[in-house]
């Protein structure tokens, strides 16, 4: 059984998501906890490999089935290595995307339904579920406008999945919400559509709730 606390951060590409999840380590680790940070897809030398098949321009179409396949394969590969064990050990993991991606880019933006996500998820996952799940909540014309101004800044180019047409990442933003309605205890929606400041003012009181009498290590705090 897990000691430590899962937090995972979700939404569209442009939303904040990097940024404000960056903030909210630095403030879970003031607070004087011992974090853990990682991605998916990724978090692992295999799933790193697996994330450049998922999210290359080159690698082109892929059959809904086979990216929801690869997508479960590299989570196995990173709970057995990272999140589990850093769990046991008592630490906070904060991971940039988990599971309920795959419910919303694949099982809605992919039209699998959620039928197949689950089945991957009941063997893959099982009770490896987050504490608390943060989706940054933003309209996708919004949230592309942002990632293009990223991208223009960075000299970049979208990745495949980020690429999709304007009714794919419709159906994901939808399938946010109804996860969102359906796990109110554990998924919070925060509106993204505001100052960075005010957004993590929101995630703040969200990880305060969670963290309250949790166990601290004073050394750590010390130190920052």
């Amino acid at each position: 059984m897990k000691s430590g606390i899962f937090i995972t951060f979700e939404g569209l590409d442009g939303t904040g998501k990097s940024t404000q999840l960056r903030r909210a380590v630095r403030y879970i680790r003031q607070c004087g906890h011992r974090v853990l940070v990682t991605r998916e897809p990724g978090g692992t030398p295999t799933g790193e490999r697996i994330r450049e098949i998922l999210l290359a321009a080159r690698t082109g179409k892929l059959a809904p089935l086979a990216e929801l396949a690869l997508m479960y394969a590299a989570r196995a590969e990173h709970l057995e290595d990272v999140i589990r064990p850093a769990l046991a050990r008592g630490e906070v993991v904060v991971s940039d995307r988990y599971n309920t991606a795959s419910f919303a880019y694949q099982g809605y933006g992919r039209e699998l339904g959620l039928a197949p996500v689950q089945a991957f998820d009941r063997v893959i996952c099982g009770a490896t579920q987050p504490d608390l799940t943060i989706i940054l909540d933003l309209d996708p014309k919004h949230a592309r406008n942002r990632a293009k101004g990223r991208e223009t800044q960075r000299r970049s180019r979208p990745d495949r999945i980020e690429a999709q047409g304007k009714a794919f990442h419709q159906r994901v933003r939808a399938g946010y919400l109804a996860i969102a309605r359906r796990f109110p205890q554990r998924i919070k929606l925060v509106d993204a559509d505001y100052s960075i400041e005010r957004v993590q003012r929101q995630i703040r009181a969200l990880l305060d709730s969670l963290l309250a009498g949790r166990v601290r290590n004073p050394k750590l705090k010390a130190r920052t």
